[in-house]
């Protein structure tokens, strides 16, 4: 399945302080990725919190993932700057993402937000995003690029092109579907959503049958 997740630091407080944290943390997904073979599609790391979206595989779940990598990076962050405790908010909170019609959405959400907090006016300029990759080509070591995007050309050029514009242009409505969406737990259409929410009913159904004794 996709994700898209979102990490919070405890009461909001920076998890990121200066550049080695945000490479540490893109250190750990690397190896984490090798370890449990998911997939990383989009990401942004923000100063206080994260965004993920991610596909994990059938021998891979996503609590043990993101359970794992926070829990490293909590170790470290404490041991350098001398802190125990918590340093993430809770739980993580995820949203299921329907591949075929909604990841490349969900990733322009990711990417731009930067913007939205108005750090950078451009999306380029925030060092600690998946959009250079699409964009610009610029490997990162942990990006995995998808099918949706490389549809959006026959050429690398034409691709990078297209998705500057498509990032950067103006999507308001698609903006607030997507955190509407967020919301319900499911990033997809209403068809995608009708069969989630049919796959969960029945997963949670009691089976029939007499309790073994």
């Amino acid at each position: 399945m996709v994700y898209h997740v979102i990490s919070r630091g405890n009461n909001r407080e920076w998890v990121f302080n200066e550049r080695e944290d945000f490479e540490k943390y893109l250190e750990i997904c690397g190896r984490y990725k090798d370890k449990f073979g998911f997939k990383l599609y989009h990401w942004v790391l923000m100063s206080n919190h994260i965004h993920l979206v991610m596909e994990t595989t059938e021998e891979s779940s996503l609590s043990k993932i993101m359970q794992g990598m926070n829990l490293a990076y909590t170790i470290w962050f404490n041991r350098k700057n001398g802190k125990v405790g918590h340093l993430w908010q809770d739980r993580f909170k995820s949203a299921l993402v329907e591949k075929d019609n909604y990841l490349l959405e969900c990733g322009r959400y990711v990417e731009r937000n930067p913007l939205r907090a108005r750090l950078v006016k451009d999306p380029r300029e925030y060092p600690w995003s998946s959009y250079r990759v699409y964009a610009y080509g610029k490997a990162d070591g942990v990006t995995d690029r998808h099918a949706t995007y490389e549809a959006m050309g026959k050429e690398d050029r034409a691709r990078r092109k297209a998705y500057r514009e498509y990032v950067c242009c103006n999507r308001d409505k698609e903006e607030r579907e997507i955190r509407e969406r967020m919301a319900r737990g499911v990033i997809g259409a209403e068809v995608f959503q009708q069969h989630i929410e049919k796959r969960v009913m029945e997963f949670s159904r009691p089976k029939r049958g007499r309790p073994r004794k």
